[in-house]
């Protein structure tokens, strides 16, 4: 096994440490009405939340960053910056199809709230509307956040989560060097999606009762662009995966602010 490179794990570190507070006025905007509840000053939560997020992103990172290379997973442009080669050959090669593929999914989005959106208004009336108004903060506030999601959200999903996932299934069935094989990469891969979307209905349990429509339209409008994310950090490394994320949340939260 290779040693751990902790350039790269310092650079992952610190950029999930920025984007936590890059998100921060988005998520209070957001949740407005769950800070309101907490009792403690702003200031102290502000710091509070960067201090706890520093430390689960620092084991999360540790964690995926040895199980990647475990079972053949990469943050290739990263570490041949660490080692001070050229990545412009890598950038071109990942730039376009993660861009694309990252407006694709904002599309897919889209598409499919719209369908989603009748069903809610039959279902729950004005509350429906709720979900789309508390929604909807200011497109700088969305371009701040879209680190977050490019950076925070693909270490959790894709560097920890699906490695984690596809580690624990080579153990099922794995290939002749011991990798796990395509099917578990793909479970792996749809599992962690399912659960980034799991993952939101906390949120959403503020805005709407969780009804079962509520529950599938939060859990497959997130997991749709998670599947694809995967994809890319199989096949094109864990920085393919940010600037796809990246590319779909500038179009939903600051191209139309949504």
């Amino acid at each position: 096994m290779k040693t751990l490179n902790w350039n790269t794990f310092f650079i992952l570190w610190v950029a999930a440490i920025l984007a936590t507070a890059a998100v921060l006025p988005y998520a209070f905007e957001v949740q407005a009405k769950l800070i309101a509840q907490v009792p403690i000053p702003l200031p102290a939560l502000i710091v509070l939340q960067i201090i706890q997020s520093g430390i689960l992103f620092g084991v999360l990172i540790f964690i995926g960053l040895i199980l990647a290379e475990r079972i053949g997973l990469s943050t290739q442009i990263l570490d041949l910056i660490t080692k001070g080669e050229s990545v412009s050959d890598n950038l071109r090669a990942i730039l376009p199809i993660s861009i694309v593929l990252g407006v694709v999914v904002s599309l897919l989005i889209i598409g499919l709230d719209f369908l989603f959106k009748p069903l809610l208004l039959q279902e729950l009336g004005d509350t429906a509307n709720a979900i789309k108004l508390a929604t909807q903060p200011a497109a700088w506030k969305g371009f701040l956040a879209s680190f977050y999601g490019g950076i925070g959200e693909e270490i959790l999903l894709r560097l920890f989560m699906m490695s984690l996932l596809a580690w624990l299934g080579s153990f099922i069935s794995k290939t002749s060097d011991g990798k796990p094989t395509n099917i578990v990469f793909w479970i792996a891969n749809i599992l962690a999606a399912i659960l980034f979307g799991f993952g939101h209905l906390p949120a959403m349990s503020a805005l709407a009762p969780l009804t079962t429509l509520v529950v599938i339209r939060t859990v497959i409008l997130n997991a749709v662009g998670g599947i694809i994310f995967g994809w890319l950090y199989r096949t094109r490394g864990l920085e393919s995966a940010m600037i796809a994320h990246f590319s779909a949340d500038i179009v939903l939260h600051v191209l139309l602010v949504l």
